[in-house]
């Protein structure tokens, strides 16, 4: 499978009053053409700062110190910001978390969707308003025609959010980066959308970079899973082998926080303690402090990543041949199951039903009972 997109040793540092941040520190990952690869944790993990530098989105006080981001073998770090205006939207488009910060509240959505066709094309106005509108139709968009003159204050927040996925696609992009792009949303419009872009990424061929704290969003949607932590990556995998075999303390523990169907009165796990000050950067792995399995080496020394299999590593001290074999908690390993089970659900839903809903799915459960 081809390397779209390689990031090799990226460190990106913040200056702030306080002092320099480093908000990045030393990733590395890759994004196969057609693959879509979701990168969770916990909020100041990293995932957007890393991602707004494919894109060289970043504020002014941030430095990209080291590393590269090859795009079909080209470094976009040393790319100008001409050069970038080139690429972004045509070849690398975003869909950020709140459409209305997306938005131009004064234009009318029909303009919006068909401005990068006639920045990025030779395309006419005509031409480009008719593939707007074909756009706003496949990504459901009702009565799409009679709405292109509309305003985003006329569309329900859902609809805005496909009227911005519309403006990501249509340059056809080879890579979408979605950043946090269901949070504000209920949960059925939530799983709409994301069938929404698996449906579309078949159609477009696109590689998407899905970007989210929620593992349970991204549990049918990725093909691999990268898990962020103190601005490292701690653990990649294939969704399987993250959702069903996860090595990493941390994993268990977004894994463990993770709400089931069955909801009832049983507490979230919640992981102790606050992610670690980036203005001073610990010594060793940035996880010691909230780790009930923490070695003394942790303390002192930065894991380097184990392999677990050929698709799957994790930085921790755990996977050393030397170090003690340990179990996730009992009601973190309680929650993997009822979250299995919520899989297999929704895998019977999808059986009986082509396009199974939430409902369908927690229906599907009780059949299993």
């Amino acid at each position: 499978m081809k390397k779209i997109l390689e990031v090799k040793d990226l460190q990106i540092s913040f200056d702030t009053y306080a002092g320099k941040v480093q908000a990045i520190r030393n990733v590395s990952f890759d994004l196969n053409e057609g693959e879509t690869l979701a990168i969770v944790g916990e909020s100041g993990s990293g995932k957007s700062v890393t991602t707004r530098s494919i894109m060289k989105l970043l504020s002014s006080n941030a430095n990209i110190e080291n590393g590269q981001i090859l795009f079909n073998g080209e470094d976009l770090v040393n790319k100008t910001e001409k050069e970038m205006q080139k690429i972004r939207g045509k070849e690398i488009a975003m869909i950020f978390q709140d459409p209305m910060t997306s938005l131009d509240p004064t234009m009318p959505i029909g303009k919006q969707v068909a401005e990068s066709l006639l920045i990025h094309t030779e395309l006419t106005k005509k031409e480009a308003m008719a593939s707007a509108l074909r756009l706003l139709e496949m990504v459901g968009i009702p009565n799409a025609e009679e709405r292109l003159n509309h305003y985003p204050h006329q569309f329900s927040g859902g609809q805005r959010q496909r009227i911005v996925i519309a403006i990501a696609l249509i340059c056809n992009p080879q890579i979408i980066i979605a950043d946090e792009p269901t949070t504000a949303l209920d949960v059925t419009i939530q799983a709409q959308i994301l069938e929404l872009l698996k449906d579309i990424q078949l159609k477009i061929k696109s590689s998407i970079i899905f970007i989210t704290h929620d593992l349970g969003v991204v549990a049918n949607i990725a093909d691999r899973v990268a898990v962020m932590y103190g601005g490292k990556i701690i653990e990649v995998g294939t969704s399987e082998e993250i959702f069903y075999n996860p090595q990493h303390p941390y994993t268990w523990g977004l894994l463990g926080s993770m709400p089931t169907l069955e909801g009832g009165e049983e507490r979230l796990y919640a992981i102790p303690g606050s992610p670690p000050d980036l203005l001073n950067p610990p010594k060793g792995d940035a996880f010691y402090p909230r780790n009930d399995f923490a070695l003394k080496i942790d303390k002192e020394l930065q894991p380097p990543f184990f392999e677990v299999s050929p698709t799957h590593k994790a930085a921790t001290w755990l996977l050393a041949p030397q170090a003690p074999k340990v179990t996730p908690p009992a009601e973190i390993q309680r929650r993997w199951d009822k979250f299995r089970n919520d899989q297999q659900a929704a895998k019977v839903a999808a059986t009986e039903k082509e396009e199974p809903t939430v409902v369908d799915i927690a229906t599907a459960r009780q059949k299993m009972a």
